[in-house]
């Protein structure tokens, strides 16, 4: 695994940011996907460095392809922001009107509802905590949080009446 990092992760990761257009933490975030990939089967990877490479890169270009499906698929998310912080904000175009009208929206339907979805929605976008640092607050385990956010997400555009 050794001989293979050292031989092709520099030109993976140069592929991977030409994929990613520059994203450098997405670039190497991939690049690490690809070699857990080639670690998990490195009994059945060509021997030459001839195979190999084709295979990498293969791989390397479905990973990118696969996370950019993975990022579509995801709900839309809503941020529950301070108005204040809006107006402050060094944006000063016309959406702004938009996005205020989407606070108070998203503030009027969080008590409609359950308490563990809005808890969740709470600490992650209003508080700005992380998927670990909720489910520590939360006293939940981490999946459970991705969970809860999902269906949260869905009942509020329900709610809203954007679903």
């Amino acid at each position: 695994m050794r001989a293979i990092y050292d031989t092709h992760a520099a030109g993976i990761l140069r592929y991977l940011l030409r994929l990613t257009l520059g994203d450098r933490e997405l670039a190497e975030d991939l690049l690490q996907e690809v070699l857990l990939r080639a670690w998990r089967n490195i009994r059945h990877l060509p021997g030459e460095s001839d195979g190999l490479r084709p295979w990498l890169y293969t791989v390397a270009r479905n990973v990118t392809i696969d996370a950019g499906r993975a990022r579509q698929s995801r709900p839309r998310e809503i941020y529950l922001t301070d108005i204040a912080s809006l107006a402050a904000a060094d944006e000063v175009s016309g959406d702004i009107v938009e996005r205020m009208v989407a606070v108070q929206t998203v503030r009027a339907a969080l008590p409609d509802l359950t308490p563990e979805h809005r808890n969740v929605l709470v600490e992650l976008y209003y508080r700005g905590s992380t998927t670990a640092e909720a489910a520590e607050r939360l006293g939940i385990p981490e999946g459970t949080v991705k969970s809860r956010t999902f269906y949260a997400l869905r009942a509020l555009g329900a709610v809203i009446g954007t679903e």
